[in-house]
């Protein structure tokens, strides 16, 4: 599972977990909350009640008296409020009076008169000096028609109870408050739910992306792929840095290793040849034959300079992982710089250039001195293959979103086996005539620089004779 999954998931029970606790919350302590506030209200009304309830129960005229026509009288009202919302046009009290024993003398509702309450927990309570007060169903079979009672001693002067008033409400009332209440509670509830798994599917893909940037980079850098380092935030960009100056140190040290190796390899053939042509000099020999092993000393001493020199140009090109300052390049400008530098080699091999050049081309962005000496080493590397007296090719050409490089020669060709090679650094094909090789480094520049530029290069052979060499660049 990957880790971004893992977080989210996580993530997700959190909120779950937190949205659960949020309703058990609502439903231990709101709906409780409300019951007990209305719970305090009937208390008041009770005490309030039973003041005025006093004076007709000591005179006996507590079912005929003036307090029992005016509660009467407040169950006709038309109350016409609007609570938060909600009308409310009767009352929902039920208002009764026991005598000292418990028996009901009065009943706002005239159903219960004589009936003996002295057990019911409110009555029961109060006319012991407690505070009484009971909730009860009044349909046994529904567990939401519970009615709150909250009864309130009715005493004489001396200040013994004389009788119990009892204030009843049905909880029913407030269940609309409390389900609206539930209603905005869930709907925030499921609002912050959401916009928190939101939140935290951002922040799990935010995690993954910046870890999965720096997997590829290693991915990248393990496969030997030229790769920049992928632009990361805060410890996912300290990680990544991290990662760079380690892979630079690291390759740093290889490479010196390798190309030390190397180059000490391919300098043993030139170096065995110098010293044996120099051992041989230091004896009697003929005029010509010093001649000749002079100057196969100085043919050596040139591949030697040569293969440090393009052995320096390829290390650095190798060692860069971007352009650092790319710049508009007129690619037509450059072919003809290069064709201008091989001109003394072409007119010292016999050979003529073909120059073909498409008009009013853009620019390329990359480096110049870079290209220019890829675009050097083709036309070379066509010359060393050209038989004498026979012409070559370069032609400029837009194909599709890059341009083209293309340079042509008669020569031989590229052998069957070799085809797949002709990159690789230090392989080289012996050049017609005299059999000498090269350093073989050049075309292996020229790879190294079509990478960089985000192009490519290939060679392959004409089907009329000789070989093609191509540079493309995207523009």
């Amino acid at each position: 599972m990957k880790i971004g999954l893992r977080v989210f998931l996580g993530y997700f029970v959190i909120v779950a977990l937190a949205g659960l606790l949020l309703a058990q919350v609502f439903v231990a302590q709101v709906k409780p909350g409300v019951r007990q506030a209305m719970e305090d209200t009937l208390v008041d009304t009770a005490n309030v009640l039973a003041e005025l309830a006093t004076d007709d129960l000591l005179a006996g005229r507590i079912a005929d008296g003036d307090f029992a026509h005016r509660v009467r009288a407040m169950a006709q009202r038309d109350y016409g409020a609007r609570i938060w919302g909600f009308g409310k046009r009767s009352s929902q009290y039920r208002i009764y009076v026991t005598d000292a024993h418990g028996i009901v003398v009065f009943d706002s509702e005239g159903r219960d008169v004589g009936r003996d309450y002295s057990r019911w927990n409110d009555v029961y309570r109060t006319l012991r000096g407690q505070y009484g007060a009971r909730s009860t169903r009044s349909d046994p079979a529904d567990p939401d028609s519970t009615v709150m009672h909250v009864a309130a001693p009715i005493r004489d002067p001396q200040g013994r109870i004389a009788g119990v008033l009892t204030v009843a409400k049905p909880n029913r009332t407030i269940a609309p408050f409390i389900e609206r209440s539930q209603r905005v509670v869930q709907r925030w509830g499921a609002v912050l739910l959401g916009v928190s798994l939101l939140i935290g599917l951002v922040a799990a893909w935010w995690l993954s992306h910046q870890l999965g940037l720096l997997r590829r980079y290693a991915h990248a850098v393990t496969a030997g792929e030229r790769t920049a380092l992928p632009h990361t935030a805060g410890e996912f960009g300290e990680l990544g840095r991290a990662l760079e100056t380690m892979r630079t140190r690291l390759e740093g040290k290889q490479y010196v290793e390798h190309y030390v190796h190397t180059l000490t390899h391919e300098m043993k053939s030139p170096l065995a040849a110098i010293r044996g042509s120099a051992e041989l000099l230091e004896g009697p020999l003929e005029e010509v034959d010093r001649l000749r092993f002079a100057a196969s000393i100085r043919a050596q001493s040139d591949r030697l300079a040569q293969m440090i020199d393009k052995m320096l140009a390829l290390a650095a090109v190798e060692h860069r992982q971007r352009l650092d300052h790319p710049e508009p390049v007129q690619l037509a400008q450059l072919v003809e710089e290069a064709t201008s530098q091989c001109a003394t080699r072409l007119e010292r091999a016999g050979l003529s250039l073909d120059l073909d050049v498409s008009p009013d081309l853009p620019h390329v962005h990359g480096d110049p001195f870079l290209l220019r000496q890829a675009l050097v080493n083709l036309i070379e590397n066509a010359i060393d293959f050209a038989p004498h007296g026979s012409r070559i090719g370069v032609r400029l050409f837009r194909d599709g979103d890059r341009q083209c490089v293309e340079v042509l020669d008669s020569g031989p060709g590229i052998p069957d086996y070799a085809v797949g090679r002709v990159f690789e650094r230090f392989y080289s094909l012996p050049r017609p005539g005299n059999g000498s090789r090269s350093s073989g480094l050049g075309l292996c520049f020229v790879a190294e620089v079509a990478t960089l530029h985000g192009g490519g290069a290939a060679l392959c052979n004409r089907d009329e004779g000789g070989a093609l060499a191509r540079l493309s660049l995207p523009e």
